[in-house]
């Protein structure tokens, strides 16, 4: 997902703007003496799982009116930044873990502690590491966690198998930054020339690839969530010097740099597409569906679009091993907040802790949109993937076994991704040395030291 900035005068006239058409609900007060609060989120996916909690909660609580504002990603955070400084931002609203630390500095969120109906969460309600994410440095709770990420591979079970591979080869592939490990094997396997030749066969010509072996993001950034991360991180490496509120980056350690040449590496081996090559707007999965890929590097996230696919027989496997002997996802997971400047901060207290109760979760967990952050939510997923033939456990094992990384959670987040991104497409392209990460990594660490 994107973490760009948004304009802050074009976002509070965007916000304004809906405050008169009644999109963002400004009025209060419900009919028949409700009171109404507003709830907004980004994913349309997600949206009627949470409108039949939403309905839930109603019937449990007659005198509370819920408004529901669902916006697309970009739209969101116009509206919500824009909604923060006119001081009209909704009363509960769906968080990120890679822009919440930028509201709380802004002393825009509540926190939930001191809230009635939150202040008895416990971190042993969810997934373990998922509520430690919305604990701020102060000690405060300001978010509950409603899901999880995972990261891991979908794959074409066709292409695999015409390959000579078979799903249990891939599952167990090991990886290491020197030579690829059985893993780099598969890629080159997969990988077919425009003349039929194999990555792995003479005669392999890497400059005219008909079907690569790893489809890629538009871009790398600095989590590198669905691209080099994994593999980074299986080597022991991890972003900054502490696992949440970190005040200093690691990309200047051998580790990382040695994981991101190996990975950017691939487009140089006709294994994976070159930088730009499918442009901004042709995503892994359209990859995968249109035949010109095997195997799609992904977030749980979208798993239900993956799944959907009508031209794809899907595998899922997890991502590979790496030198400490394991896989690694990146973990992460999205909370609801409350805006500090909500008038009604009991009755949103009361939405968000039904909002993250086995309740509710249990009811996205069924419709497995999303892997719930509460346990029975997630076996409740597990369960609806099972009945329509998916084992999705590569992506939930990751949590089971403890083989996971926090999102890098950290003040400056945005100014951070928008200085490391030229660097990142240039190493990418193959026009900068992978050693200039050892510079940039002085400037980012300048940054969260406040210079």
């Amino acid at each position: 997902m994107s973490l760009r900035r948004p304009s802050i005068r074009r976002a509070l006239t965007a916000a304004l703007t809906a405050c008169l058409i009644g999109v963002t609900g400004c009025s209060s007060q419900g009919g028949g003496g409700r009171t109404a609060i507003n709830y907004w989120l980004w994913d349309a996916n997600q949206l009627p799982s949470y409108a039949k909690c939403i309905a839930k909660f109603e019937e449990q609580n007659p005198q509370i009116t819920v408004r529901i504002n669902q916006l697309g990603w970009n739209d969101y955070w116009t509206k919500l930044t824009a909604s923060v400084v006119a001081d009209s931002a909704p009363d509960v609203f769906t968080d990120h873990v890679g822009r919440y630390p930028e509201l709380l500095k802004l002393g825009v969120l509540q926190p939930l502690d001191e809230l009635p109906a939150t202040s008895g969460i416990k971190d042993t309600d969810y997934e373990p590491g998922l509520a430690k994410l919305w604990t701020g440095p102060d000690g405060h709770r300001y978010g509950v966690p409603k899901d999880y990420d995972t990261v891991a591979i979908m794959y074409d079970k066709t292409k695999l198998a015409d390959a000579g591979i078979t799903d249990a080869q891939l599952a167990d592939a090991t990886w290491n930054p020197t030579d690829g490990g059985s893993f780099e094997k598969i890629l080159a396997r997969l990988t077919i020339d425009r003349n039929g030749r194999r990555g792995d066969q003479k005669g392999f010509d890497k400059s005219h690839i008909k079907q690569y072996a790893l489809g890629t993001d538009a871009k790398v950034d600095y989590a590198g969530q669905t691209n080099w991360s994994p593999f980074a991180l299986s080597t022991g490496w991890y972003y900054t010097n502490r696992p949440t509120w970190g005040t200093r980056f690691n990309y200047d350690q051998a580790q990382f740099q040695n994981s991101l040449a190996w990975y950017v590496g691939l487009s140089q081996k006709g294994y994976m597409p070159k930088y730009g090559q499918f442009g901004q707007s042709v995503t892994t999965d359209q990859q995968l569906a249109s035949g010109q890929v095997a195997l799609s590097l992904n977030g749980s996230w979208m798993l239900r679009t993956y799944a959907n696919l009508k031209t794809v027989k899907l595998g899922i496997a997890p991502v590979p091993s790496g030198p400490i002997g394991h896989p690694v996802s990146l973990y992460n997971g999205l909370g609801d907040s409350i805006s500090k400047s909500s008038k009604h901060k009991e009755e949103a207290a009361k939405l968000v802790a039904f909002l993250g109760s086995d309740t509710c979760q249990n009811i996205v967990g069924t419709d497995a949109v999303v892997f719930p952050a509460r346990p029975s939510g997630t076996a409740r997923a597990i369960q609806t993937y099972r009945k329509a033939g998916l084992d999705v456990t590569p992506f939930t094992d990751r949590v089971k076994t403890g083989q996971t990384a926090l999102y890098p959670l950290v003040y400056h987040g945005s100014e951070i991704s928008s200085l490391m991104q030229p660097t990142l497409d240039s190493v990418w392209i193959g026009t900068t040395p992978v050693s200039a990460m050892t510079g940039l990594n002085t400037k980012v660490n300048a940054i969260l030291a406040g210079k």
